[in-house]
């Protein structure tokens, strides 16, 4: 790969990162950092259970959000 084509690849790539943190896309893996680091005793939630939880407390609490 050209030092160009490289350069673009890695720019891209900080873009996506960049732009799935602002959407939030990687609520997931910072809960599992966050629970891991507090010690906490049970077993952290699936990914799935994660997100259900997370958009039912977005519906029942609707502040900070366009609709």
């Amino acid at each position: 790969m050209s030092p160009g084509l490289a350069a673009v690849a890695t720019g891209f790539r900080g873009f996506a990162r960049y732009l799935g943190g602002v959407l939030g896309a990687d609520a997931y893996t910072k809960y599992l950092e966050h629970h891991h680091a507090a010690g906490h005793g049970e077993p952290p939630l699936t990914e799935r259970e994660f997100w259900r939880d997370r958009t039912d407390r977005q519906d029942s609490n609707p502040q900070g959000r366009c609709c």
